[in-house]
């Protein structure tokens, strides 16, 4: 097989039309434009890319968790968004300025802002319904704090990537909060629908051969599951520890 440094001028020339014929798809998923030297629309730029990295983490949770509740959470972002999808083939209305690199040219409602208000709101709900109750009256006043940060990141994140798809020009003023309202509304419903109704089936789901095959389990009933893993993980490794002391003491 003879080298491209090698070829025949004619056929040189052949593969250099073929590849400027050829129509360059580009992977649009990470793809945010942004008016050159513009820091404040850089910053707005990358941190649209939020719903990314969310989604990342729950891939992480998923793997090496294999929380129920996390995994009917993240399935709720997945309807969030194929009907977010259904909506915009289904208004069919334009963006605000046209781009030759994106993946949709449908702007209603704002997939970004639906997103956002989701997870927001689901992880609003889930802190004052679920978390209701704290279980070390000596640490009720940082855990509330806690909390409170968390809500503050989440609401803050929300705001700032529905402002920044309107400076960036990806959606109109009605789009964004189109999207924010339907993001709203399925983020409600779909924790009322896990705390009401799939989660009193968690224990019996954590049993079946599937869920012990994949190392599924249900951590519903433990209200601080960071402080639950390492009390019986250093419980553990003590416990280890005098065992092996006691081996080599034979």
């Amino acid at each position: 097989m003879s080298s491209p440094d090698l070829l025949h001028p004619n056929e040189a020339t052949l593969l250099v039309d073929d590849n400027m014929v050829t129509d360059w798809q580009p992977i649009t998923l990470t793809l945010v434009e942004y008016p050159k030297g513009d820091l404040v629309g850089k910053l707005l730029a990358w941190i649209s890319l939020a719903p990314l990295g969310i989604g990342a983490g729950f891939v992480a949770l998923i793997l090496f968790r294999r929380d129920l509740h996390t995994i009917v959470f993240f399935l709720g972002t997945l309807v969030n968004e194929c009907l977010n999808i259904l909506l915009k083939h289904w208004i069919k209305e334009p963006r605000p300025m046209s781009r030759a690199q994106i993946w949709t040219e449908y702007g209603m409602p704002s997939s970004h802002s639906q997103f956002m208000c989701f997870f927001a709101t689901y992880v609003l709900l889930f802190i004052f319904i679920r978390l209701h109750h704290i279980s070390n009256s000596n640490s009720a006043r940082f855990e509330r704090l806690v909390r409170l940060l968390v809500l503050a990141i989440c609401w803050t994140a929300a705001f700032l990537v529905c402002f920044g798809r309107i400076y960036l020009l990806y959606h109109t003023l009605s789009q964004v909060l189109i999207g924010a309202f339907v993001g709203t509304v399925m983020g409600a419903l779909w924790f009322l629908l896990i705390h009401f109704v799939l989660t009193p089936y968690f224990p019996m789901v954590v049993l079946w051969r599937v869920s012990e095959l994949f190392l599924l389990r249900d951590t519903t009933l433990i209200p601080n599951i960071l402080w639950f893993e390492y009390t019986v993980t250093r419980h553990e490794a003590r416990a280890r520890s005098r065992k092996l002391v006691s081996m080599k003491s034979q």
